[in-house]
C-alpha cells in the first residue's frame, strides 16, 4: 500500500530530462547571444588586424580601436540579453560576484570558445590574404618579454577589466547604466593600446583560442588562459572585500545622514 500511495508523488515530480529541457529552453537565448557576440568580436576585431594595402607598418591604433568599437557595438546589441561577456574571464568574475550560476557560466564559456573559433574561421574565408602563415591576430608576448612577464601583464590587464565590470555590477551604480557600452568600448581600447605591444592585450582566453585553433600557433598559449583567469578572479574578490558596501551598512549610513539633517 505504501508503494501505491507514493506513486502519484513520484509521477508528479519532474524528471531530470524535463528539468534540463526546461532550463535549456529558458537559457538558450542568452547562450546564443554569447555565441553570436563572441563570433562578431573575433570576426570584426581581427578584421582590424589584417595588413592594410600600402602600409608597411600596421597603424598601431587600428587594432585596439577596432576591438574597442566592436565591444561597444556588442554590449549595445546583446548586453541586455546575456550581459555580453564574450570572455571566460568576465564570466569567472560574474560567478565570484554571484550574478551567474555555475551551469549557465559553463555554457557561456562553451559558447564563447565556439563563437571565437567560428568568428576566425569566417574571417579566413573572406580575407583577401592568407592569415595563417603570418598568424594574424594571434596573441603572443613581445620577443624580449619572458613568459612570466607576459603572465603578470595579462593578470593586471584582466584585473583592470574586472574592476570596471565590478563597478558596473555594484548596486551603488544601478542608476548609471546609460553609458555602459561607451565605458567598456573605451576601456578595451585603452587597455589594448597599453598592453598590445607587450602581449597583444588579450584579457580573453576565447579571443586567443579562436586564432590559435586555425593557425596552429600555440606559442605560450597557456599565458592567455591563466593570466585572464587570475585577473578575473582577483578583481571581484578584492572589490567585494575592499569597496562593496553591504546593504545593512548602506542603510545605516543613510539613516545616520537623515538623523543629522
Amino acid at each position: 500500500m505504501t508503494i501505491v500511495r507514493d506513486l502519484p508523488e513520484r509521477i508528479a515530480q519532474p524528471s531530470s530530462v524535463k528539468k534540463i529541457v526546461k532550463w535549456w529552453s529558458k537559457e538558450f537565448k542568452v547562450i546564443l547571444a554569447e555565441f553570436v557576440s563572441t563570433t562578431l568580436l573575433v570576426f570584426l576585431g581581427c578584421m582590424g588586424n589584417i595588413p592594410l594595402d600600402n602600409f608597411d607598418i600596421h597603424p598601431p591604433m587600428y587594432g585596439p580601436m577596432t576591438f574597442g568599437f566592436v565591444v561597444l557595438f556588442n554590449i549595445t546589441s546583446f548586453g541586455h540579453i546575456s550581459g555580453a561577456h564574450m570572455n571566460p574571464s568576465v564570466t569567472l568574475s560574474a560567478i565570484i560576484w554571484g550574478s551567474v550560476s555555475l551551469p549557465l557560466a559553463v555554457m557561456y564559456v562553451v559558447a564563447q570558445c565556439g563563437g571565437a573559433m567560428v568568428g576566425y574561421g569566417l574571417l579566413l574565408s573572406i580575407s583577401p590574404i592568407d592569415l595563417i602563415p603570418g598568424s594574424v591576430c594571434i596573441t603572443q608576448p613581445h620577443i624580449n618579454q619572458t613568459m612570466y612577464q607576459a603572465l603578470v601583464t595579462e593578470i593586471i590587464l584582466s584585473a583592470a577589466l574586472g574592476f570596471i565590470n565590478c563597478a558596473v555590477w555594484d548596486p551603488v551604480n544601478k542608476e548609471k547604466q546609460d553609458a555602459i557600452p561607451l565605458k567598456f568600448g573605451f576601456t578595451i581600447a585603452a587597455l589594448s593600446l597599453a598592453g598590445g605591444p607587450l602581449t597583444g592585450a588579450s584579457m580573453n582566453p576565447a579571443r586567443s583560442l579562436g586564432p590559435a585553433v586555425w593557425t596552429g600557433n600555440w606559442n605560450t598559449h597557456w599565458v592567455y588562459w591563466l593570466g585572464p583567469a587570475l585577473g578575473g578572479a582577483i578583481a571581484p574578490l578584492l572589490y567585494k572585500v575592499a569597496w562593496l558596501e553591504k546593504k545593512a551598512e548602506k542603510e545605516s549610513e543613510v539613516q545616520s545622514i537623515n538623523g543629522q539633517l
